[in-house]
């Protein structure tokens, strides 16, 4: 009896190619319990917990009624829920909000140029300067929220009971 027939079979009972897949399949199985390798993410490796101060800016948010998002929950000592890189990452605390007024650029007939306020009385758009305040991993790259790194400029999305808009990042502090 040959070990190897016409049709493929070992000793005349076992497909070669059966065998082989077999025995990937086992190898598999082995190296998944046997080496897991690590676990955990490559963020989470030599880092440390502070809480981190993050300051956004909002530029031409349009609101008809920006008192509305104050009773909504977008207030000093307040929560909001924060969306980075479309991922939610949970809920931050405010620390402080600063609405600026509008302003435009008017051109004198001498060729200065002077910024006066805004004369119009249906502005819907506000421009704020918030600052929130959560706990973040310290890394050799900077603070990581979730899993996102947080860098100036990158954005935010702040996400309420009836508001959802997007800030940019303009600094970042660790608190010691």
């Amino acid at each position: 009896m040959a070990i190897l027939d016409s049709k493929g079979r070992l000793f005349g009972k076992l497909n070669i190619l059966d065998f082989c897949a077999s025995l990937v399949i086992l190898l598999v199985i082995v190296g998944v319990f046997f080496f897991p390798g690590t676990s955990g993410s490559v963020a989470q490796v030599g880092t440390k917990i502070a809480r981190i101060e993050v300051d956004l800016i909002v530029r031409g948010l349009n609101v008809r009624n920006p008192q509305r998002l104050v009773d909504q929950g977008l207030t000093k000592g307040g929560k909001t829920n924060v969306i980075i890189r479309n991922h939610p990452y949970g809920q931050v605390a405010i620390k402080s909000i600063e609405v600026f007024p509008r302003y435009i650029i008017a051109t004198l007939p001498d060729g200065k140029v002077l910024e006066v306020p805004d004369p119009r009385k249906t502005s819907f758009s506000k421009d704020m300067l918030l600052t929130v305040t959560g706990k973040a991993q310290i890394t050799d790259n900077g603070p990581v929220l979730g899993n996102s790194k947080i860098k100036i400029g990158m954005p935010f999305e702040l996400e309420g009971f009836n508001y959802n808009f997007k800030a940019s990042v303009i600094d970042i502090r660790i608190e010691d």
